[in-house]
């Protein structure tokens, strides 16, 4: 099951603070030598994040982003045309978040379980338009 880390997971990953379940699935990725992807869009999120004061950092956010996927691990997913234009055509969704929609739109073109403790992105999930674990 190759996963994507939602923003969220991303943070709590470098942070350790990711449930048991989780921890176990990164853990049978790396294993299985498989890659832990996170979107290019994180670093935006993280840059907001940090621009509006909701996260504290001692690293400017793109040298926390660049770390964090220095990882041999950890690959980044890059913002295809083709990604930004499939999350705007994401069936029966109901994302505000433009963020969140890339996110869908990239695990969808890829074949990834989103790994997430987002509410929004579990109950589209739930509806069977993305696979997503919780975090």
């Amino acid at each position: 099951m190759p996963l994507l880390l939602d923003t969220c997971a991303a943070i709590w990953t470098a942070e350790d603070e990711l449930d048991e379940n989780a921890v176990d699935l990164i853990g049978d990725a790396v294993t299985k030598d498989e890659l832990i992807h996170v979107s290019a869009i994180t670093a935006w999120e993280i840059g907001l994040l940090v621009a509006r004061g909701r996260i504290t950092s001692s690293l400017h956010p793109l040298a926390w982003f660049r770390q964090f996927t220095a990882a041999s691990e950890i690959a980044v997913v890059d913002l295809s045309p083709e990604i930004l234009v499939a999350s705007s055509f994401l069936p029966d969704c109901p994302l505000k978040d433009p963020a969140d929609r890339i996110i869908v739109a990239s695990a969808r073109e890829n074949a990834f379980t989103i790994m997430t403790r987002d509410r929004a992105i579990l109950t589209y999930a739930d509806a069977g338009h993305v696979r997503a674990v919780r975090c």
